[in-house]
């Protein structure tokens, strides 16, 4: 049986690298719509929205990430994700998460806080997005 083909990915925030290796398959949160690519896909530079990113390994692995945004790039051999902030969603802390959406909440009743509405609003979609990525693995351990 043939090997398959990968792509080489890197996933990168300013805290440092969180994945580098090879992959057969990536899914990402591009700002126009969710992406799959594959080995080989054409040239790409996007927006990344907050949301998961998805790599499936060699071995058929998927590695879970949570981005709070940043850009992509696709190359045929070579994925880049440039994240904000991200993180391996295993290590999302769902309290803190959770603290997070009630502070934004509680600067868009206030207005006039410390947080502009629209700093509170992007705050509520990156937990959203936290979130959805939490329940994903949830309802896939079963």
């Amino acid at each position: 049986m043939a090997e398959p083909q990968t792509i080489h990915v890197d996933i990168v925030s300013a805290e440092g690298e969180l994945f580098s290796g090879a992959a057969t398959e990536v899914f990402a949160p591009a700002s126009q719509g969710d992406l799959g690519i594959l080995p080989r896909h054409a040239p790409l530079l996007t927006l990344l929205k907050p949301g998961e990113v998805r790599v499936r390994t060699p071995e058929g692995e998927e590695q879970h990430f949570f981005v709070g945004g940043g850009a992509l790039e696709v190359q045929p051999s070579r994925v880049t994700v440039l994240a904000d902030t991200a993180l391996r969603a295993r290590d999302i802390d769902e309290a803190a998460a959770l603290a997070a959406r009630q502070r934004a909440e509680d600067a868009l009743r206030e207005k006039g806080g410390h947080m502009t509405e629209a700093e509170a609003l992007a705050e509520l979609a990156r937990v959203a997005a936290m979130m959805k990525v939490l329940k994903r693995l949830r309802d896939q351990r079963g």
